[in-house]
């Protein structure tokens, strides 16, 4: 029996599942029938590519703080744990809506419309985030994507065989979690050229995360093998995540903003990421994720 609060979509290359709570991909399979998304072990980590709104990563002591008023938000906000309403349906594309209410206002002092659609085009999932701001007051959000991916994609691929391959070439230093903080000084990043070779090891730290890049699109995956084609020009930050300890699944995470620097406790207008959003505008948000049966063997 479907679950009343999934909606699947799906054409000729792919099928979609999504939940209403957090508007949240929890499927992706393509015409040969593998699936690709982590599927939420709750032994390990249960969730599928939750949402991130209206902030990514932590806040110092969990605070938001806003004209000296100080609010409580969990990491990456409440999205993922809100019920959202389903605003528009078709057979091969969802939209899922979320606005503000006395409940969020608790936690987050601002009016907002946000929606989350999803489309498929051809052999491509494209999910879109739109934030509206409805108010007279400035709008201030972060916002990011936190897919879970297989790895490996299949049991039939060596698990150390999988790769990060860059669009571009990726020199400049990345940023490491400190506690709950992004340690504030560059280190030397572990991508040779344009490849990220993928070991636990990576990962004893947490989350790898560019504050820079130069890639608009990076592919996860096998050479000659499976794969994941990733397309996120439109987000700033990007984030490389997996459980510690092997777990079986590899999050590939494009943000606007990301968790407070470490030892910054200041306003939320000027943290580092922050979008503000002028009375009555609105911005948009894209990523695109294509699973690839057989990478080039060049990769």
């Amino acid at each position: 029996m479907t679950d009343p609060q999934t909606i699947v979509i799906g054409n000729t290359a792919l099928t979609a599942r999504i939940g209403a709570k957090g508007a949240e991909l929890q499927s992706l399979v393509p015409a040969w029938g593998e699936e690709v998304i982590w599927q939420a072990d709750p032994a390990v980590w249960g969730w599928h590519a939750p949402n991130l709104f209206p902030v990514v990563g932590a806040l110092a002591n969990d605070t938001l703080v806003h004209h000296g008023a100080r609010y409580a938000m969990k990491s990456h906000g409440f999205l993922r744990h809100s019920p959202t309403a389903s605003v528009e349906r078709s057979a091969d594309a969802a939209r899922f809506r979320l606005t503000d209410s006395p409940e969020t206002r608790r936690l987050y002092p601002f009016a907002f419309e946000l929606t989350v659609s999803f489309r498929l085009e051809d052999d491509r999932l494209v999910q879109t985030f739109t934030v509206a701001n409805p108010a007279a007051q400035t709008l201030l959000v972060s916002l990011g994507a936190h897919p879970a991916f297989r790895w490996p994609l299949s049991e039939s691929l060596d698990r150390a065989a999988h790769r990060l391959v860059f669009a571009a070439a990726e020199p400049q230093g990345i940023h490491r979690v400190v506690g709950n903080g992004l340690g504030p000084d560059p280190v030397p990043t572990p991508v040779d050229g344009r490849i990220l070779r993928l070991e636990d090891r990576l990962f004893d730290r947490g989350a790898i995360v560019w504050t820079k890049r130069n890639s608009s699109a990076v592919t996860f995956g096998v050479p000659g093998k499976l794969g994941i084609e990733m397309t996120c020009g439109d987000f700033p930050h990007f984030g490389v995540w997996t459980k510690p300890g092997g777990a079986r699944f590899l999050c590939l995470e494009p943000w606007q903003g990301h968790m407070s620097p470490l030892g910054f406790e200041g306003e939320l207008a000027d943290k580092p990421g922050i979008v503000g959003l002028a009375p009555g505008a609105s911005r948009q948000w894209s990523l695109t994720i294509r699973p690839v049966r057989q990478l080039p063997a060049d990769l």
